[in-house]
């Protein structure tokens, strides 16, 4: 599963030609969540609160970025680094 950033010990993830709909992987220590790219909100797992919000937050910012590399994963084709939340 390539990470794709990193940011406040939180690790977001694609991995390649995964199921729809688009979305990503967050991993916060053992917990684990899965965010829908086009409603982003958790469709499976649970994260802390306030880990959701930072996670929210720098999807929301990089949303074109996130479908992008969603299209590139389902070709398997090398994932593209997202900046990180600040």
């Amino acid at each position: 599963m390539p990470e794709i950033s990193r940011f406040f010990g939180i690790i977001i993830a694609m991995y390649y030609d995964d199921h729809d709909p688009p979305h990503f992987h967050a991993k916060y220590g053992d917990m684990r969540a899965c965010f829908s790219i086009a409603e982003l909100r958790i469709v499976e797992g649970e994260l802390p609160r306030r880990v959701v919000t930072l996670v929210l937050e720098w999807a929301f910012e990089h949303r074109k970025e996130l479908q992008d590399n969603w299209s590139l994963a389902k070709k398997r084709v090398a994932l593209k680094k997202i900046t990180p939340l600040e």
